[in-house]
């Protein structure tokens, strides 16, 4: 087995497996330098020493002898095998491109420390920050994946040249040594016939050598014009670098420890292994998990950009937070993983008011003079809790100014995500579902066209909050004129606007559902689908299954991702991703 090609388009994975083959490409030079050398020293003593003239050309015999040449690919041409068992020898100096060695691991290491850096930047920081830190390292990445593709193909290039360019010195050098004895002129006419030979071999290589280095260049220009066409993927797994954090016992907190990860998406497992290009490229040992969920983590739970929530079943309880290295990155994982955004049961009624107003005397009791106090996060296990303890009517009686089973950031970190635009949209989203469906698919019909008036507001001057504030009142009338009602007019405007900028998520494409031919608003639709993996319900609204369950009035969901449908009589949600439309 000869050595692997080196792909272009592994130099933007940049994965372990990619930086070994690279060493082996680098070692098999070393290699061959040190062979030429010794091979031109041991010629030169060959000429020099007349005196050890036999024992010269063992040793010169001997290192030819045992010198050979490694090959990229599978196989050998007849040239290259050809050539291979020649040995070599020439009077140039094979340097292992130091120079270009050197700037590869230095732009290495310029590029994933900046990454690490942004990684690290804090999420509140002001967006022209962010930007331009964004900006900043997109330009190192890019320089640094230039450095890239020049350096694997200089790369190749050596290893192909030195097939023909050390072979053909060694021609003129057995020529001058054959001319230099009495019986030369007859040694080199029974030589004649395989130095032509080896000449035909040696320019049938040249010549495939010239034809395929042009391919090379044409394709690694174009992939250096639209690399993400040629990002390497799988069908069945996706792979790239994730910041995984680690909790260490107090009082030392956390770390984030880069892998190198690779998702095989059937068997839903997760492998992790620990790769730091600064350290001499040495890989750890490889993790492997099970996933059950993934959901987007934001940055009122934690301070960092790009961070997803891994749920896993082999150590029930147990998620993991990583971290993406960049915003493409964080959806491509997201979409790989079947990942989710964060479910937030908070509802606009008395219970959220109490919430808010139990919240807030609890901060101004306890934690008012506390440094930090909403900058610093609480555990995100514990913030759902304390959302889903108080957003319940049984349950949220709990007095939090002196209750000390919650502390103060664990409440200000819970009161953020209530007040979140997410947590607004998504009751909203729950209230507009209870409507009837005549009137939710008018509504759905009348947000849609609003957007489209709000999307041509730089003429007609109709944006978004001007709409808001026209059909606030007109859609959200008071049970009753109090001055109470009046003051809470700018509540219904706001509504609105959300109703307006999440059209397509709070109501649906319209409401607009396909139904079975001649069947009307009550039947089910006509749609079956069939289970391919089994489901654990996390909700009351969502249905539990085994692989072969077979779903009746299968119909699109207003939620993304999910599909309604119906299973041994009860109704409820289907995650698109685990079934077969029938």
């Amino acid at each position: 087995m000869g050595l692997h090609p080196l792909e272009f388009s592994e130099c933007y994975l940049d994965s372990p497996v990619f930086r070994e083959k690279i060493k082996a490409h680098e070692a098999e030079l070393d290699k061959t330098n040190r062979f030429i050398k010794e091979l031109y020293k041991d010629g030169k003593n060959l000429i020099n020493a007349t005196k050890q003239l036999a024992l010269a050309q063992r040793k010169f015999a001997q290192s030819l002898g045992e010198f050979q040449f490694e090959y990229i690919g599978d196989a050998k041409t007849d040239d290259e095998r050809c050539i291979g068992e020649c040995g070599a020898v020439t009077t140039y100096s094979w340097v292992v491109l130091p120079a270009e060695r050197k700037k590869y691991e230095k732009e290495t290491e310029k590029y994933y420390s900046s990454l690490e850096k942004l990684l690290n930047m804090s999420a509140k920081k002001k967006e022209p920050q962010l930007q331009e830190a964004d900006s900043q390292v997109e330009t190192i990445r890019q320089h640094f994946q230039e450095e890239s593709l020049d350096y694997v193909c200089k790369l190749q290039e050596i290893q192909e040249r030195k097939k023909f360019d050390c072979v053909e010195p060694m021609l003129a050098f057995f020529q001058t040594v054959f001319t230099f004895y009495h019986q030369g002129f007859e040694l080199a006419n029974d030589f004649n016939h395989y130095k032509k030979a080896l000449q035909i071999n040696i320019q049938n290589t040249r010549s495939r050598f010239e034809g395929t280095r042009v391919e090379v260049f044409e394709l690694m220009k174009r992939i250096r014009e639209v690399p993400q066409e040629y990002r390497q993927t799988s069908p069945i797994s996706s792979e790239g670098y994730l910041y995984v954090q680690e909790k260490r016992p107090p009082p030392f907190g956390s770390s984030w420890v880069k892998r190198y990860c690779t998702f095989v998406k059937e068997q839903k497992i997760l492998h992790m292994v620990t790769f730091d290009h600064r350290s001499g490229g040495k890989m750890g040992e490889t993790e492997s998990v099970t996933l059950k969920s993934c959901v987007r983590k934001t940055t009122d739970m934690l301070d960092r950009r790009f961070c997803l929530d891994i749920e896993i079943t082999d150590r029930p309880g147990t998620v993991l937070t990583v971290q993406s290295l960049s915003e493409d990155d964080h959806k491509f994982w997201i979409h790989a993983m079947g990942g989710k955004e964060p479910v937030i049961d908070a509802q606009l009624d008395d219970v959220g008011l109490s919430f808010v107003k139990n919240a807030i005397n609890a901060i101004e009791t306890r934690g008012i003079n506390d440094q930090g106090l909403y900058r610093v996060v609480g555990v995100s296990s514990k913030v759902q809790k304390l959302l889903s303890l108080m957003i319940d009517e049984k349950s949220n009686d709990v007095d939090l100014s002196t209750c000390e089973d919650w502390d103060v950031k664990t409440i200000t970190s819970t009161l953020k995500l209530y007040l979140s635009p997410e947590s607004r949209s998504q009751a909203i989203h729950c209230l507009v579902h209870k409507l009837p469906e005549k009137n939710r698919l008018v509504l759905g019909l009348l947000m849609k066209h609003l957007a489209t008036v709000a999307a041509h507001s730089k003429l007609n001057l109709m944006t978004v909050a001007n709409l808001g504030v026209v059909f606030g009142p007109t859609l959200m009338r008071p049970q009753e004129d109090t001055v109470a009602a009046i003051m809470d007019l700018k509540f219904q405007n706001i509504v609105v606007e959300i109703l307006i900028e999440q059209h397509k998520k709070v109501t649906g494409d319209g409401g607009l559902w396909t139904r079975s031919p001649g069947s009307d608003s009550g039947q089910s639709s006509w749609f079956r689908a069939m289970a391919v993996y089994p489901c654990e319900a996390e909700h009351e609204s969502e249905l539990s299954f085994q692989v072969g369950a077979i779903f009746s009035a299968v119909a699109p969901s207003r939620e993304p991702g999910w599909l309604e449908g119906e299973l041994e009589g009860k109704k409820g949600l289907i995650p698109e991703n685990y079934v077969e439309m029938l």
